[in-house]
């Protein structure tokens, strides 16, 4: 027989042996289990009456395309590993650094474009060219980038050195602001020095930073002698020194930047530590005084009913806060387009200043007002990380500070335009036109990205990326001789 034959008679002989065994196991109650058709194979038979009679049901071979075979891996671990990736990402030492300085630049940046677009209108009425405000703000810009880069680069040391010096040279600067023929009045506000020219200089605005530094100072080295455990090291000289600043503010009548003041002075008094009686019977005190000196303004007390309306009212009163709605509310999800703001044509007071922020959500949209909010969160997010990792004293009194003064100020401002807390008159920091508050503000940021630098985390990281440790670190490689191959 040849050899073919034979391998079919064995294959045939397998198949009729199958087939027996499967008949003689297979029970009565199982009949309906044997697939349809004569030419069902017979092992496919026998798998599924054991399988029945076992009480499960026959495992199903997978195909191995699209469908997949094997486990499938679930949505969440993808979520979950970008999770984690962006948590690690966060923690990162040089995470504080980038956002302060990326956060800070991209608010200058954007600030500048707004400012072009909101005060063209504006300065036209003013017989001025239509980049009269841009100029002044970027040349303010271009000097607070100095700064900036400055108080970067400056040690510790030398700014707790400048903290006296600085506070002195305010306080004078404050103190002329008052001479009558010296200061000048903007709006109501007795509060700014003639320079010659356009320019102008607003004391206060640089009392902010004085304050900081020279609490921040104070604060750090009473905590090395363990004096702040006694209420009387912690409030003198502090208290009576932020109420002199605040006092020399209230002269000029500007109680916008005499709230901000306040807030720093609540925030380094919260750093320190301060009991709960003794912060609350401070914070009693300056509501008084805040209460009294409202009550005592018709100005002031029509700007506190001003909130929430939609009517500018018969005589007007709140023109200013209903056309910030208005421009707000015209805006849409991404704006009217950059330049094409309608309110800015005379309807809208100080549409580059105070109100630059509704100026920025009728040509950008909500996208642009969430945008800056999320870079202004950025900022403090940061700030508050600074303050909260460091060990020295005077960085986390300083650094918490200056992250309170532009929070605060933001939340201030914003909420004004919105319609949620009365005009203060205060500038968005880093956004609205202003060359007086903005450099102090820049040199604040510079602070911070100071001290984000000095945490050793970051110091090693940042040694490690230079191009000399670099170098270094490479695999030196000796040449071979001319001759040799």
């Amino acid at each position: 027989m040849p050899a073919d034959e034979s391998s079919a008679a064995r294959g045939t002989g397998r198949s009729q042996a199958t087939a027996a065994i499967s008949r003689a196991l297979a029970p009565p109650l199982l009949a309906s289990a044997r697939p349809a058709g004569p030419s069902a194979p017979a092992g496919l038979v026998l798998r599924g009456r054991l399988a029945a009679g076992t009480g499960r049901r026959p495992a199903v071979p997978r195909s191995r395309g699209h469908g997949g075979s094997g486990p499938r891996t679930p949505r969440s671990s993808g979520v979950r590993r970008m999770y984690e990736q962006a948590r690690r990402a966060w923690d990162r030492p040089l995470t504080a650094y980038y956002l302060i300085l990326g956060a800070g630049l991209l608010i200058t940046v954007l600030g500048l474009v707004m400012v072009y677009s909101a005060s063209m209108i504006k300065a036209l009425e003013l017989d001025k060219p239509g980049t009269y405000f841009f100029r002044k703000q970027f040349l303010a810009a271009v000097i607070g980038s100095a700064l900036l880069v400055i108080a970067s680069r400056m040690p510790v040391k030398l700014h707790r050195a400048l903290a006296y010096p600085l506070l002195m040279g305010t306080v004078f600067l404050m103190v002329l602001v008052q001479v009558p023929g010296i200061g000048m009045s903007v709006n109501g506000n007795q509060n700014w020095l003639y320079l010659g020219g356009p320019f102008q200089l607003q004391p206060s605005e640089f009392g902010k930073l004085a304050l900081i530094l020279w609490s921040a100072d104070l604060l750090a080295r009473k905590q090395d002698r363990r004096l702040l455990t006694q209420w009387k090291h912690m409030l003198v000289p502090l208290v009576p020194v932020a109420f002199i600043l605040l006092g020399l503010i209230m002269l000029g009548g500007d109680m916008g930047t005499a709230i901000i003041l306040t807030a720093i002075l609540f925030g380094l008094l919260w750093l320190a530590g301060a009991p709960t009686r003794l912060f609350a019977g401070v914070l009693a005190v300056a509501g008084v005084l805040a209460f009294l000196l409202i009550k005592t303004s018709p100005n002031r007390m029509s700007r506190l009913s001003c909130m929430g309306v939609s009517e500018p009212g018969p005589d007007g009163s709140c023109w200013q806060a209903v056309h910030g709605i208005y421009a707000l509310a015209s805006g849409g999800w991404f704006g009217s387009g950059l330049g094409a703001s309608v309110e800015k044509w005379g309807q809208l007071p100080e549409p580059h200043t105070d109100f630059i922020f509704a100026i920025t959500g009728e040509e950008l949209g909500l996208a642009g007002t969430l945008s800056v909010l999320a870079l202004f969160a950025a900022l403090g997010y940061a700030g508050i990380r600074v303050a909260g990792r460091t060990e020295d004293p005077f960085v986390r009194y300083a650094a918490g500070g200056v992250t309170t003064w532009i929070t605060v100020q933001a939340v201030i401002n914003i909420g004004a335009v919105l319609g949620l807390l009365p005009i203060a008159g205060v500038p968005l920091p880093l956004f609205s036109y202003g060359g007086s508050a903005l450099l102090p503000t820049m040199f604040a940021v510079g602070l911070l990205i100071a001290f984000a630098r000095e945490e050793p985390a970051a110091k090693a990281a940042l040694a490690m990326r230079r191009p000399g440790r670099w170098k270094t670190m490479r695999r030196r490689v000796k040449k071979r001789p001319s001759g040799e191959r």
